[in-house]
This record gives C-alpha cells, sequence and structure tokens, in this order.
C-alpha cells in the first residue's frame, strides 16, 4: 500500500503546565506583551485521539508518575476527513524531558497501521520506532479523545514556545476525529492550560510574571483526567 511521505518531526524540550484562572490568564497575557507574539494561526481547535490498550495500561502506567512513561495519539487540527491530514506522535517524557516523533499521515492509513497490515511512513528511524511501540502493547484501540482550543505564542528570534489551551474537553465515546469537536469538560468553565516549552532554562523576565501571577506548577495531564474521571463516574 502506498504510504504518505510527509513531513517527520523529531522534539525533544522540557514542558511545564499550569492550570490558570480566568483572571491569572489575563494578567500573563497583558504581562506577556513586547516578549513574545501569537503565532499566525490564531486560536485553533485541536483532537487528539489516544490510543492504549483495552486494559488502559498506558494510562494507568503514566498516573503512577514513573520517571520514564510513553504515549501515542492521532492529532487533527479541526475536524478531520479521510484525505486530510493527521499527525500520529508517539511521545515519551524521562526524567523531567519531552521526546517526541511524529509523522502526517491520513486516517486510512493510521486503521491500517494499527491493524498491523502496514508501516506508518517510508521507512527510517521514525518509523521504526512508532512500530516498534506499536508491536510491543500489541492491540492498541482508540481509548479517549481529547479537544480543546489553542493559541500558540513564539518568541522572536528564540526558542521559547508557550501553549494556552481553553476549554479542555473529551469523549470516551464516537471515538472517531471525523464525528465532531464535543465533549465533557475536563476544568471548571473559564479555567485553561498553559504549557511552556523551552530547550533550555526559562527566562527571567518569564518566572517573574509567573511569580507576580501567583502562577504555580501542576502535574496536569489531559487524557490522565478524563480516565479518573470517567473511573469516578464508573464507581458513583
Amino acid at each position: 500500500m502506498a504510504q504518505v511521505e510527509n513531513p517527520i518531526v523529531v522534539m525533544k524540550r522540557y514542558e511545564l503546565k499550569y492550570i490558570i484562572s480566568p483572571e491569572q490568564k489575563e494578567f500573563f497575557l497583558e504581562r506577556l506583551k513586547g516578549h513574545m507574539e501569537a503565532d499566525a494561526f490564531g486560536k485553533t481547535s485541536i483532537a487528539s485521539l489516544y490510543y492504549d490498550t483495552p486494559n488502559y495500561r498506558l494510562i494507568r502506567t503514566s498516573l503512577e508518575k514513573p520517571m520514564f512513561k510513553e504515549k501515542i495519539r492521532l492529532r487533527s487540527y479541526g475536524m478531520a476527513t479521510d484525505s486530510s491530514p493527521v499527525f500520529l506522535e508517539l511521545k515519551r517524557k524521562a526524567y523531567g524531558i519531552v521526546y517526541k516523533r511524529r509523522v502526517q499521515t491520513t486516517i486510512p492509513l493510521v486503521k491500517n497501521f494499527f491493524d498491523g497490515n502496514s508501516d506508518i511512513c517510508a521507512g527510517g528511524q521514525i518509523n521504526t520506532e512508532i512500530t516498534y511501540f506499536r508491536d510491543f502493547y500489541k492491540n492498541l484501540v482508540p481509548s479517549c479523545l481529547i479537544i480543546y482550543d489553542r493559541t500558540a505564542y513564539f518568541e522572536p528570534g528564540g526558542d521559547l514556545r508557550l501553549t494556552i489551551d481553553e476549554n479542555p474537553r473529551y469523549r470516551v465515546k464516537d471515538l472517531d476525529l471525523r464525528v465532531s469537536m464535543e465533549g465533557i469538560s475536563l476544568l471548571p468553565e473559564g479555567y485553561s492550560i498553559m504549557e511552556i516549552k523551552v530547550q533550555q532554562a526559562m527566562p527571567l523576565w518569564l518566572t517573574s510574571i509567573l511569580s507576580d501571577g501567583r502562577i504555580y506548577k501542576a502535574s496536569f495531564s489531559k487524557y490522565g483526567a478524563a480516565y479518573e474521571q470517567q473511573v469516578l463516574q464508573s464507581m458513583g
């Protein structure tokens, strides 16, 4: 079967997460002016379909907070179609550093890949790593769909990146990127998830803004929070 030969991305960085209130977001964005700019895409709705084993081995391991953890997801920007580009991402975190392998593909090719019928891209190291992941865990199936509305910011001339995800939501039914962008809220109304992505140390001006705004680092996984909400619902 023909494969999609499109850009392959490898990333290595620290990712710091914060849960911020509407007031903190307003304060932070006001102070951010002159340091960072919103990218050209503006606010973008993103959907990430997480794959896991039938007994949720990957997310259960992740919630135990080991020094090494990994996950695989299929991401679309807006609602997908059979022919629109989607991105299969293998994400690993070891000793606080995030490593991401990402290939552009399509939903039919991804289905064939998880059915064990093909590779995900035309050879190479990234294909080898993603295929090994699939074969190691075996029987990976769609388990949770995470959706949010993201605005990304960049530092002109630098490698600092920052994202603010509004209205994070999830669903465990209709696990298909082609269905809708609807879901159950993960946070109280108006709250957002902010992620700071750096390859080196955080600049002092950014540390100062966070301190002045009483914005503190949080341990938060969108997929993990969704899984825990579902477990609580099933128990109650």
